[in-house]
């Protein structure tokens, strides 16, 4: 995807933040601290009102990663090796005043929580620019030349040779904490084409090659290799009608009915449609050399409008590897990536919850990946709240109120036109961000018209997905932080993940129906750390 900032970026303010503690995600409280500031233990429902009140108010997100200081933009597929995940991403040590990306370096036992490592591939240390996206492999077999075990990364560069997106090979020895330039000619040079980046490479083990997706404007370009340096272009997909792709991904899964499938996908704005601004993918087949769609249209694992230059990786931990996959995206939308409060406290970047995602097969659509957050994101609430079954004809302000949680509720309708929830409300009830279903237009909802969020033209601010009405029922599990909503419909068959900049003090919560009455059940809320 465009990897820089852009240049001519307002602001009134920017505090640089210093003195950096190691844990990025999970709050400033659940952070990895010196010796002489242990932590505090975690709090209770009672201290917890203490700890906002007298804490310095913040934007910085409490359960999601976020970058430690300036900007983040794409994530790199993590990888697994030595009992820990290893995660690369865009980083920009002079935002907002200065371009320039360079890989950072990120690690992870859970997925929850983030340590980090500081910065593996520099900026502008050899002819060819920045490094851009890429990605990267172990190479267990020595096939590079580097030896059994080396960290392979294929990155994009915006090359020498006048500018050129072209790919260039860096390797680690270190268990990926410094890496080196192979060359400064590339490992793939331009065909003549205006976008040529993110390559994504994969073993076919089947086959024993190695698999590179391209993004090629609105084809995704396939190639294959036998040693990571020698490329030879095999096909190419074209998509249709969802704009610029970025980012491919490819990968192979097992349904729920025992198939194996391979699934192919990119990142894409869906601007000629008006669609979502995420993740599309398609499943199909995969001979070695190109992609066979079981159908043209893509599906989304992700309605909403900020859940971008996603990448799905393998579970280290499991010993079946097609059973699930994790995911991850960079919560942010290209059209108005420098709007957001967190600039006055000196960063700009975050990404959504890891997922797990699974193939699941649907009597209407074919196989579908279905979602939800990672299994142990569940261990860390400070506090869970059941108020059990409520009936709302009208609206029903709950005695529960937060910024930072997970909640649940199956709702359930005879007859009704619109139903679901406001949250981040404010004690007039004005401001809210809405999550719902409606009735009358047979569709799931996430609604920012009424709060604080980034995008200034109007365009972005419902989502919405289809949804079958006549079972009259609806499961929800929506994780709400400082700056952004996720919501999971009916075990994670449809996603949204959307940013959100609502008043610090917004933390109400309401029940609502229009035109009959809703019954919510099993409404659980667990509360994190901030």
């Amino acid at each position: 995807m465009r990897k820089k900032a852009p240049k001519n970026i307002w602001i009134r303010s920017v505090v640089v933040i210093t003195g950096l503690t190691i844990f990025i995600a999970m709050g400033w409280n659940m952070y990895q601290q010196d010796a002489v500031n242990p932590p505090k233990p975690a709090a209770t429902p009672k201290n917890q009102a203490n700890q906002s009140k007298h804490s310095t108010p913040t934007y910085r997100a409490a359960y999601h990663f976020t970058v430690p200081d300036k900007w983040k933009n794409d994530p790199q597929r993590p990888i697994y090796m030595d009992g820990k995940y290893h995660y690369y991403y865009l980083y920009n040590r002079d935002y907002p005043h200065k371009n320039g990306t360079e890989w950072r370096h990120a690690t992870s036992t859970d997925l929850v929580h983030w340590k980090d490592e500081g910065v593996a591939i520099p900026k502008y240390t050899n002819p060819n620019g920045d490094p851009w996206s890429g990605s990267v492999v172990i190479d267990d077999h020595g096939t590079a030349g580097f030896g059994k075990g080396a960290l392979v990364a294929i990155v994009t560069q915006p090359s020498a040779d006048g500018g050129k997106q072209e790919q260039f090979l860096w390797y680690s020895k270190d268990k990926g904490k410094t890496f080196t330039s192979y060359r400064n000619k590339p490992v793939m040079s331009n065909p003549g084409t205006k976008d040529f980046r993110d390559p994504k490479i994969v073993r076919d083990t089947g086959r024993n090659q190695w698999v590179m997706v391209m993004a090629e404007g609105t084809k995704i370009g396939f190639y294959k290799s036998k040693n990571l340096k020698d490329w030879q272009f095999t096909s190419g997909f074209q998509t249709e009608n969802i704009g610029l792709v970025e980012c491919p991904d490819l990968y192979q899964m097992r349904a729920d009915d025992g198939t194996y499938q391979w699934i192919l996908g990119a990142s894409a704005n869906s601007k000629p449609t008006g669609g979502p601004n995420t993740y599309a993918y398609w499943t199909g087949d995969f001979n070695g050399e190109a992609f066979l769609p079981d159908r043209n249209d893509p599906d989304w694992l992700d309605y909403g409008f900020d859940w971008y230059g996603a990448v799905t990786f393998e579970d280290g931990k499991a010993k079946d590897q097609y059973s699930h996959r994790y995911a991850l995206a960079w919560m942010n939308n290209w059209d108005y990536a420098n709007n957001t409060p967190t600039l006055k406290e000196g960063f700009n970047g975050m990404d959504s919850v890891v997922r797990q995602i699974r193939l699941k097969r649907t009597s209407d659509v074919g196989y579908r990946l279905i979602s939800q957050p990672v299994p142990a994101l569940e261990q860390f609430p400070i506090a869970t709240e059941s108020l059990g079954k409520i009936q709302v004809d009208g609206t029903h302000t709950l005695p529960v109120a937060g910024d930072a949680y997970q909640l649940e509720a199956d709702v359930s309708w005879s007859t009704i036109k619109n139903t679901g929830l406001r949250l981040r409300e404010s004690a007039d009830g004005k401001r809210h961000v809405d999550v719902g279903v409606s009735v009358e237009g047979q569709y799931s909802y996430v609604n920012r018209a009424n709060t604080g969020q980034p995008d200034q033209s109007g365009k972005y601010v419902e989502s919405k997905a289809p949804f079958d009405t006549n079972k009259k029922n609806v499961h929800l599990k929506i994780l709400v932080d400082k700056t952004s909503i996720e919501v999971f419909v009916d075990d994670g068959e449809v996603a949204y993940s959307s940013l959100i900049f609502p008043r610090l003090e917004d933390r109400g919560i309401t029940l609502f129906s229009e035109g009959g009455k809703a019954i919510f059940n099993n409404v659980i809320i667990k509360h994190f750390s901030h």
